[in-house]
């Protein structure tokens, strides 16, 4: 048997360059996440993507800068992510967050 327990995803929609402070935005929301003793988070570097500006950016060997989208997906109860996400939200300027529900399966032992 197993149950299904509801779960909040948040996705942020940044890239390589964003930054708070002199450290990357990822390792930012990173840290914080731990710091929220957050279930999950994970980091998700693209391989191309087309940002807002409709600007293809892809990795290239050549560039010395390459500007490549990342999305950063937290995983918790809606109140927990909603408590980290206002805690934040003051240092996520110009990214796109998404907030989904999920579930996580919990078996039951017989």
């Amino acid at each position: 048997m197993y149950s299904l327990e509801p779960k909040s995803v948040l996705k942020i929609y940044c890239d390589t360059t964003d930054k708070k402070d002199s450290i990357a935005l990822w390792e930012y929301v990173l840290e914080s996440s731990k710091e929220h003793n957050l279930a999950g988070a994970t980091v998700y570097k693209a391989v191309a993507g087309l940002g807002e500006h409709k600007q293809i950016h892809t990795f290239e060997l050549v560039s010395l800068s390459n500007t490549m989208p990342i999305v950063i997906e937290i995983i918790d109860s809606k109140d927990k992510i909603e408590s980290f996400l206002e805690s934040v939200v003051s240092n996520l300027k110009d990214v796109f967050v998404t907030l989904d529900t999920t579930n996580k399966v919990v078996v039951k032992e017989q």
